[in-house]
């Protein structure tokens, strides 16, 4: 088990005080076996009121609403969390899984959502992309077309990060060569339904072990990638911006459907149209220490982006 210290500081500023609409924040984790919150908090300045809960897909939500108007608004998460992460998902649970995949009378209902294409793709280059990863003969073991689609988008493909809101189609993504993470993410799970599979957008965090030193301006990023899922193995995460299979390096905040519904913070202020100044995001991911089994003490990129609160009116 590795340990992780997430410090997520976001500023807004305005050209003179403005009020604040509520606001939906990302902030915190969702646990599951790979994942324990030990250590959890968020601070808002002017202060606000969060209401806990939880969305459609479990997601946990804090609600904030402001009473005070104020020139900048600053909203901190400290997070420390346990994370069990893999290089590459169970290979035994996997190696049974070809294609077509088929899933169960009881898994498919809940999956359907996750199935259906969201992305035009008129002249299927969408299709094609991903028939690339398809044997021309013989079955095609879904892990090998995994590592396949995310190996390509690395190696072909040009990251380059973008402040602008939304997430490219992935057939300007694919005619472009250019994407950022979230772009990356949203052609591999396109992809991955043109083929029949069930595939979701996450959120979270990048720790990069390169930046685990001090000094250090930045040891991380919030960052985007995706979840497929295959029968018995349950939900594989790709990181196609890094070209890797597993969670080793990715603390899960949210997942969904579609990327537009995952931004950390959202929410509007009420003001002049040309009070909004700029917003400023900062984030520090650092391995605490190494937790093996007997409890023993050892020492020890790519990113998405946020979206500025709109205003209201």
């Amino acid at each position: 088990m590795r340990r992780f210290r997430i410090e997520h500081r976001t500023v807004y500023r305005y050209a003179r005080a403005v009020s604040f609409g509520p606001h939906r924040l990302l902030l915190r984790p969702k646990e599951g076996p790979d994942l324990r919150v030990l250590r959890a908090s968020i601070q808002a300045i002017p202060g606000a009121s969060l209401r806990w809960g939880e969305d459609a897909l479990g997601n946990i939500v804090a609600h904030a609403t402001f009473a005070q108007r104020a020139r900048t608004l600053v909203i901190e998460s400290t997070l420390e969390v346990e994370h069990a992460g893999e290089e590459s998902p169970a290979q035994l649970a996997c190696a049974s899984v070809k294609l077509p995949v088929s899933y169960s009378a009881i898994e498919a209902p809940d999956l359907q959502r996750a199935m259906t294409r969201h992305s035009p793709d008129p002249q299927g280059c969408v299709d094609a992309w991903a028939r690339r990863f398809v044997r021309t003969s013989g079955d095609t073991p879904a892990l090998e077309l995994l590592e396949g689609m995310v190996r390509a988008v690395h190696d072909e493909l040009r990251w380059e990060p973008r402040d602008e809101e939304g997430t490219q189609m992935p057939l300007e993504t694919l005619a472009r060569g250019v994407g950022a993470c979230r772009d990356f993410a949203l052609l591999v799970i396109e992809a991955c339904r043109s083929l029949g599979l069930a595939a979701r957008f996450v959120s979270g965090y990048l720790y990069d072990p390169s930046r685990d030193v001090e000094p250090a301006p930045r040891g991380g990023a919030t960052h985007a990638w995706v979840q497929v899922y295959l029968p018995g193995a349950g939900w594989i995460e790709l990181d196609p911006t890094h070209g890797r299979v597993g969670n080793a390096h990715l603390v899960r905040v949210a997942v969904a459907r579609d990327p537009a519904s995952l931004a950390p913070i959202t929410g509007t202020w009420i003001g002049f149209p040309g009070d909004a100044i700029g917003m400023e995001v900062d984030v520090q991911v650092r391995a605490v220490r190494d937790v093996d089994e007997s409890g023993a003490r050892r020492l020890p990129g790519r990113g998405a982006e946020e979206v500025a609160p709109r205003r209201a009116g």
